[in-house]
């Protein structure tokens, strides 16, 4: 899939099932690939962190999850970019990965998360193969420990693992991975709350004028409130001054 520089990230192009269709093509691949959904946030983080940039835009392929994004691409390319939402590709990867035979594994979240995601996928998709789902402790975890659960999930043979650790520490992990575990792995975030019924997502009025993060806010006002009010603000500075800086550079007379 083609990308396109927004910032300090490379965000892939194209209509909203040609990725669904692409990380499923991965995943039969067999080997070590992920998937980065991105939103501001991470734009963001990747922006005042090169090493994580380099972590994100090595990715085979980075959705445009937050819908400001696509709004950037328009911008940028006049591209029309469908939104790629990790609440979107959620669902719809299970559902391709159950009509397909793919096993799937949770890595990340709560034991209460887990149990509740099993529940709900094994109602939802009754025919899936669920190959495993693992808490990680609230710990730094030991060489040992890290070994037994990769050993664990390549003995699954699980084809789609879907990490539930935040933005950073998922992307990070993912890398982490590189070479060892031998599936598409994919960084959910909160998507799999909402999959799973323990957080509601916004109406989609507010999903369509880019307003999602405002229902997500109103929600966990003390957990999000300074990264929204932080990362929002940085990225329309840091949006708009790199469109006068390429307007100026239109405008500039070519040297004879």
């Amino acid at each position: 899939m083609n990308k396109k520089a927004l910032l300090s990230l490379s965000v892939s192009t194209g209509a909203y099932n040609e990725f669904v269709d692409r990380i499923i093509a991965l995943a039969y691949e067999q080997k070590y690939r992920y998937v980065c959904v991105a939103n501001v946030h991470m734009l963001i983080e990747t922006y005042f962190n090169p090493e994580f940039a380099a972590v994100v835009n090595d990715a085979d392929v980075i959705s445009p999850d937050g819908k400001p994004l696509t709004w950037a691409l328009r911008l940028f390319y006049n591209v029309r970019q469908d939104r790629v939402a990790g609440m979107d590709l959620l669902p719809d990867l299970l559902q391709q990965a159950e009509s397909k035979r793919l096993p799937v594994y949770f890595y990340g979240g709560t034991n209460a998360l887990l149990s509740q995601t099993k529940e709900f996928v094994t109602t939802r998709y009754p025919s899936l193969h669920i190959a495993g789902l693992y808490s990680p402790p609230f710990r730094t975890i030991t060489l040992e420990e890290e070994q037994v659960i990769v050993q664990r999930i390549n003995d699954s043979g699980a084809r789609l693992v879907f990490v539930v650790l935040g933005c950073p520490k998922q992307e990070k992990w993912i890398v982490g991975m590189k070479g060892r575990i031998n599936a598409v792995m994919i960084g959910v975030g909160g998507a799999l709350p909402v999959l799973a019924g323990m957080q509601k997502r916004a109406p989609s009025w507010m999903q369509q004028a880019g307003f999602e993060w405002l229902f997500r806010l109103s929600q966990e006002p003390k957990r999000l409130f300074k990264r929204y009010a932080v990362t929002n603000t940085l990225f329309i500075y840091l949006l708009t001054k790199e469109l006068i800086k390429m307007r100026l550079l239109r405008k500039k007379p070519a040297v004879v």
